[in-house]
């Protein structure tokens, strides 16, 4: 049994190798394949908001504060997620500096 000579797609293919059940290690190559690109896209990203933020922020921040920013840029869903009114006032009430005028 081989492939038609029609043009298809890549999960055409796919399903085309798990029904006919005679080639199990193209199949799972296929599955392979076809998760791959996700993954890899979803790395190229977090690394090009990365290339973004370092060369715009090179000069001026040290390697920490870069860091914290990159993390906060690629998990923006979860730090939408963060009441920020709290950490604020929780950020002021532990660094608090109490004056004394007389």
């Amino acid at each position: 049994m081989t492939l038609p000579n029609k043009l298809m797609l890549a999960d055409q293919i796919y399903e085309f190798v798990r029904a006919a059940d005679c080639y199990p290690n193209v199949s799972i190559a296929y599955q392979i394949l076809l998760t791959v690109h996700v993954t890899v896209a979803s790395a190229e990203r977090s690394f090009s908001k990365l290339k973004l933020l370092k060369n715009y922020m090179r000069t001026t921040m040290s390697q920490e504060r870069l860091n914290g920013l990159a993390i906060c840029c690629i998990e923006k869903d979860v730090l939408d997620n963060i009441d920020l009114d709290t950490i604020i006032n929780d950020f002021a009430s532990r660094n608090a500096r109490r004056s004394r005028f007389s």
